[in-house]
């Protein structure tokens, strides 16, 4: 089990022990992405960072959008670069309204459209008891997790050509909700329900959405949000019996962004070591 110590928000990948696998030296592309651009929102560590790698390696050009954890992000950077593919970095707020905005029109202005927008950002905080939490971070979990997505897929929709793919990360959570979690639950209960609806609703433009359920995942986010003795026991509650490692989910991004899937949309995939979601 991770035994790793504590961090502030938002956390950083250099600190966590173990440290976690993006499928840097692992990962192995086969063009199933050549010439698409996407934007993936966290992509300077975790899952986010793991998806952009592989969308690299795939042949796409990644966005990253991050809050403000640079050298994380200057490392995904990297190697995107590596794999011979741009990368824009785009530092900012997600809780904001405009800057979802900006980042899609910086990506617009680089590379002309949006093919795939990865809706994968999210904070956390871990509270014994309902009213321990604050207003505020009821707020801020909601705005970043869940209104983030709402203006980001409505800034994309004009640049998105016929065969684009929107992806929401949702969480087993979100239909087995762990009481200290409740804001993120909610969260990731709104995007399914969201990604579902998008996909009636954009049939018809030929873009398609889906969404992945993750269990238990390691990642900054888990120090930096929950006490020691749940970090501890992290992923021990699913069969396989230990946490997820960024570089399992990966693929699962991919399938969803890339042509193969082009008569799926509304699924909800989940990747969550045995423990099926409802």
């Amino acid at each position: 089990m991770p035994d790793s110590p504590a961090q502030d928000l938002p956390g950083h990948e250099d600190e966590l022990r173990p440290l976690a696998d993006h499928g840097e030296t692992s990962y192995l592309g086969t063009g199933r992405m050549l010439g698409k651009v996407a934007i993936v929102t966290g992509g300077d560590s975790g899952i986010g960072k793991a998806v952009a790698i592989a969308y690299a390696r795939e042949g796409a050009d990644v966005v990253i959008a991050h809050l403000d954890e640079d050298d994380d992000a200057d490392d995904t950077r990297q190697w995107i670069e590596r794999a011979g593919r741009t990368a824009v970095v785009v530092k900012g707020d997600l809780a904001d309204p405009a800057h979802c905005r900006d980042i899609v029109a910086r990506t617009v202005a680089a590379f002309g459209r949006v093919d795939v927008l990865v809706n994968n950002a999210a904070v956390q905080m871990f509270r014994e008891t309902f009213e321990e939490i604050p207003d505020e971070e009821w707020d801020r979990v909601i705005a970043t997790n869940l209104s983030a997505m709402f203006h980001l897929v409505k800034a994309s929709l004009p640049h998105m050509p016929s065969g684009s793919s929107i992806i929401g990360t949702s969480s087993i959570n979100s239909d087995m909700p762990v009481p200290q979690l409740i804001p993120y639950d909610v969260t990731k209960a709104g995007i399914a329900n969201m990604t579902a609806g998008l996909a009636q609703l954009l049939a018809d433009r030929g873009i398609r959405a889906n969404s992945v359920a993750p269990g238990p995942i390691w990642t900054p986010l888990i120090p930096a949000t929950m006490p020691q003795d749940a970090v501890e026991d992290f992923g021990g509650q699913v069969p396989m019996g230990r946490p997820g490692q960024p570089a399992e989910l990966a693929p699962v991004y991919v399938m969803l962004a890339s042509d193969e899937s082009s008569y799926v949309s509304g699924a909800r995939i989940a990747v969550t070591g045995g423990k099926p979601i409802l």
